[in-house]
């Protein structure tokens, strides 16, 4: 029952996301001398921060909270973030399905009231 309960959170953490990032579309004509140079040091300083967070001992961790921040940075200052509108019942269920989904992730063994 909690692997259950487990995979049901995730699904609603999904289409939480889902319902509050699909108006949200990336562009990369912002600024073109520096979108090349950006990208790249996104990808890797993704890379970079994965690697570290999955592999590295959890002492050093840090450093890949780090590279993954810089690698976020990165992304939105080589491209444009464009926010459509969102009408309040999509941001109501996208947010009621994450918060639910978190609480059943979190629960492990008892009643989630």
């Amino acid at each position: 029952m909690r692997f259950l309960s487990y995979i049901l959170g995730l699904a609603l953490i999904l289409v939480g996301l889902y319902f509050l990032g699909k108006n949200i579309i990336f562009t990369t004509h912002a600024y073109p001398w520096w979108r090349s140079v950006a990208a790249d040091l996104s990808v890797i300083s993704l890379c970079i921060g994965v690697f570290a967070l999955v592999f590295l001992p959890s002492s050093a961790k840090a450093l890949g909270w780090v590279a993954v921040a810089f690698g976020v940075v990165c992304v939105f200052a080589s491209s444009r973030a464009i926010l459509n509108p969102t009408s309040l019942w999509q941001f109501f269920v996208s947010l009621t399905a994450m918060g639910f989904g978190y609480k059943m992730l979190t629960a492990r063994g008892r009643s989630l009231y």
